[in-house]
């Protein structure tokens, strides 16, 4: 995921993605402490994926805030 892609979508739509990625870093994280966790670069991927999704999500509300 690229932030050109996260830039179209809707608030709504980045808080769920949001969501879903926080999960699946939940997940992750209780693989790994039980040892089945076979692709290890998934939780850096999904870490950098929330923080991207944060970014976009603070920047829209700060041009919403700057408009209002």
């Amino acid at each position: 995921m690229n932030a050109n892609e996260l830039k179209d979508k809707t608030a709504d739509e980045l808080r769920d993605q949001l969501v879903q990625l926080k999960k699946e870093a939940f997940n992750l994280r209780f693989q790994q402490a039980s040892g089945q966790l076979e692709n290890t670069a998934r939780v850096r991927q999904v870490r950098r994926d929330v923080a991207r999704v944060n970014t976009i999500l603070n920047q829209k509300a700060a041009a919403a805030a700057q408009e209002a």
